[in-house]
């Protein structure tokens, strides 16, 4: 009676459960005294149903399964829900619950934010510290958006379309069907944060050592100290992307190898980033430095070099601040 059940056990003999006629004569009482048939009050059928019935929480419970692939596990699921909510009307008493894997993966896409953000913070701030100003630590932080582009790129080349995705849509559309056959998974979002640090390490090296020229090597800030200093850094820097670039190329062209399924889709991003943000980051770090580190070091060296000068030395050779007389 709705969601309220009442177990009845009847056991026949063999050849009665084996005729339905026998079964639907069976004589029933009822509250009055009246006999009745069991076929008077029921549907009595021969059919196939489940041999066991599944319970949750005092309710029975149908499991509906599926597996994904070509797609990510979460948009699926979406998909799945908004059909099912827009076509279905469930009776009283009914509802459907979604669970399975993609809430492992949704839960883990979102301490994997939680994380890259204070990876970010963190990450900014140990700039702020090693470079003395905000300023060139936003610069160096201008490499992730640089390393994001080589990743994008580097996912849509990775991941085409079928021709039967492309043949089902016109031209224009084309561009839409290549994004949605690009999904993100755990491993891609841990490619993301781990070129947060990885690129800003190729800015550090560069204003560092701009930093170094101006301030050791009597450089004055223009543009010819930026040319040199870039110049000078641009054989580490390419050492290093390199060397990590080409520790990865194995893992790059290993699709579908067993063993390589999380760390294939770590080494898309890795690489596309460390292409892209290599390469922009010879022209777009010196640029916005140009433009934009003056009012953080312009001055600077040049009011340390004038205290150091202002200092004099006495007969035995000690240092003496001008504003002091000298002793004898």
């Amino acid at each position: 009676d709705q969601q309220r059940t009442f177990d009845l056990v009847v056991w026949f003999d063999e050849a009665s459960r084996n005729d339905l006629d026998i079964i639907r004569s069976t004589l029933l009482d009822t509250p009055s005294g009246a006999r009745v048939t069991l076929g008077q009050v029921a549907r009595v059928t021969d059919t196939t149903g489940p041999n066991t019935i599944n319970r949750e929480n005092v309710q029975r419970r149908i499991v509906i399964q599926c597996n994904v692939a070509g797609r990510d596990l979460v948009g699926v699921v979406q998909d799945i829900e908004a059909a099912v909510t827009k076509n279905i009307e469930f009776p009283e008493g009914y509802f459907v619950k979604y669970g399975g894997q993609f809430e492992a993966q949704a839960a883990a896409n979102e301490r994997l934010l939680l994380l890259g953000v204070l990876a970010v913070l963190g990450v900014f701030m140990l700039l702020c510290k090693c470079l003395g100003s905000w300023r060139p630590a936003l610069i160096v932080m201008s490499n992730v958006p640089q390393a994001a582009i080589g990743s994008v790129v580097f996912l849509l080349l990775f991941n085409w379309p079928t021709d039967e995705a492309l043949a089902a849509a016109h031209w224009w559309e084309w561009p839409r069907v290549w994004v949605e056959a690009t999904s993100l998974s755990v491993a891609h979002w841990v490619g993301f944060i781990t070129l947060v640090g990885i690129v800003s390490r190729n800015g550090i090296m560069m204003i560092s050592h701009y930093i170094h020229l101006m301030k050791y090597e009597g450089e004055k800030f223009d543009a010819n100290m930026i040319v040199r200093g870039s110049l000078e850094r641009l054989a580490p820097v390419l050492m290093t992307a390199a060397t990590t670039t080409i520790g990865l190329v194995p893992l790059l062209l290993g699709a579908g190898e067993t063993g390589k399924e999380i760390l294939h889709p770590l080494a898309i991003v890795v690489v596309g980033g460390l292409v892209s943000s290599t390469i922009l980051d010879q022209i777009v770090t010196p640029a916005l430095f140009y433009l934009f580190g003056r009012q953080a070091y312009e001055h600077r060296f040049d009011t340390e070099a004038a205290e150091e000068g202002s200092e004099t030395v006495d007969e035995l050779g000690l240092p003496l601040n001008r504003t002091q007389p000298p002793t004898k």
